[in-house]
């Protein structure tokens, strides 16, 4: 059994598993997503002080260009999380170093990779969603500035999950909130202060996201000096890179099958005219909530089950994933509570259009289900993830996809909107009833855990 200072102790024996143990590693998650939709607010209220239409559209454009290449990186936070917490929970703190290299050298040349080849990629863009000539030159210089800040995007996914395998969820929140922050305040200085403008709020994003990817690396300080991290030949090992490589290979399939799950949704949203268009858009935010919500508890399944997985513990499996299933799915009740009571003022502040309000309220009871069809898998990912059992992962995403798209074959037809919102609500159900299917297998697994 190997040992290192990669990780603080990893040998020595886990504190209880409780319930207390639960709520400290989602909290501090749960507050880490509530800060992503406040810095993107900043940005649009920033740039819209200058009193122009186009600076305010550039900024929108490209931060979903960027956002949508970053999120096909968004599978090296999950893998990462599994594939660490497995390592702590064998106590093999010379492959959680070793785990660190391989995800910081990924994030380069995925990062550098971007930067390279920005010019296709942006014009690829830009193709499929052409603006106004004003628009798309400002969004030019903004992405061509921002792009410079890939690699460190790309390595903050990594460095998250490694921490949220530890249960160092409190530094993830400190990153959050760190970067933010400075981003909010250079966003200001640049474009109110300076006179920047677009290529300001790119500037303040650029700086922050080096900086929050500085402090993560200051939370890795011990793994960095371990001489573990630059064992080549355990960090290039052809196994474990093959290991990786198919976890994070299957979590990218299931994660590309899920957002055109969502982007089709939004697509078919348009057939209904632009009224249901933009109630199904206001609904939707009801439903980013709820995921940010139990992301937290997801989380914390991730670290509990990985260590339990790297320990092949099968009882303290179970608990970890009855417990943490215990606290999301509570939370899915409370927040179907919620929507249900104060869902027609929280669509009132989000919408001023009176036909936008009359039509969001009628498909309102679909938000108040959604906490409970969902949360099931949403909790179940965690799971899986924690276990890296993603060949399941993925298979039960394309059976899900399957049920989607038959309940979009019946019930749109009859029932218009509502077929297309219980289209959505079944291929949810689906998820979460085939991974809980599943369950079983992934619990004798935990006897062979790969090494």
């Amino acid at each position: 059994m190997q040992t290192s200072d990669a990780a603080q102790g990893p040998q020595d024996a886990p504190p209880a598993l409780t319930h207390r143990r639960v709520l400290v590693i989602a909290l501090p998650i749960v507050l880490s997503n509530a800060t992503v939709p406040i810095l993107g607010a900043v940005d649009t209220a920033v740039v819209g002080q200058l009193g122009q239409a186009a600076p305010i559209g550039a900024v929108g454009l490209g931060a979903v260009i960027l956002s949508a290449l970053y999120w096909m990186f968004g599978f090296l936070r999950m893998g990462t999380a599994g594939l660490a917490a497995q390592a702590l929970g064998a106590r093999d703190g010379a492959e959680l170093a070793a785990l660190l290299s391989r995800v910081l050298i990924v994030a380069a040349i995925s990062g550098v990779a971007i930067v390279a080849l920005q010019w296709p990629l942006f014009a690829g863009a830009f193709a499929v969603a052409p603006a106004s000539d004003a628009v798309e030159g400002l969004a030019q210089q903004y992405l061509g500035i921002r792009v410079w800040s890939a690699p460190a995007a790309i390595a903050l996914y990594g460095v998250t999950g490694w921490l949220i395998a530890q249960e160092r969820t409190r530094a993830v929140l400190v990153i959050q909130v760190a970067m933010n922050g400075l981003n909010v305040v250079l966003d200001v200085l640049f474009v109110l202060g300076l006179g920047w403008g677009v290529g300001g709020v790119a500037f303040a994003t650029v700086l922050a996201e080096w900086s929050g990817l500085a402090l993560g690396l200051w939370f890795c300080r011990a793994a960095l000096r371990d001489p573990a991290m630059r064992a080549w030949a355990q960090v290039f090992d052809r196994a474990r890179l093959i290991r990786m490589a198919v976890v994070n290979g299957d979590i990218m399939i299931r994660s590309v099958l899920l957002q055109g799950v969502m982007v089709s949704f939004l697509f078919l949203s348009a057939k209904f005219g632009d009224t249901r268009l933009a109630a199904n858009q206001v609904l939707l935010q009801f439903l980013y909530i709820t995921a940010y919500a139990l992301d937290g508890f997801a989380f914390a399944a991730e670290a509990l089950v990985g260590q339990a997985m790297g320990a092949r513990a099968r009882d303290v499996l179970r608990r970890a994933a009855v417990l943490t299933g215990v606290w999301g799915l509570g939370l899915g009740l409370l927040l179907a509570a919620a929507f249900a009571l104060a869902g027609p003022l929280l669509i009132d502040v989000m919408t001023t259009a009176p036909d936008v309000r009359t039509a969001a309220k009628d498909y309102l009871p679909w938000m108040v289900a959604m906490p409970l069809l969902g949360g099931l898998a949403w909790m179940l990912d965690g799971v899986f993830i924690g276990a890296t059992r993603t060949g399941d992962m993925r298979n039960m995403m394309v059976v899900s996809v399957a049920v989607y798209a038959v309940a979009l074959a019946i019930l749109m037809p009859p029932f218009g909107n509502n077929g297309l919102w219980a289209a959505l609500g079944l291929c949810f159900a689906a998820r979460g009833l085939t991974l809980l299917a599943r369950y079983p297998a992934l619990e004798r697994g935990a006897d062979a855990v790969p090494g």
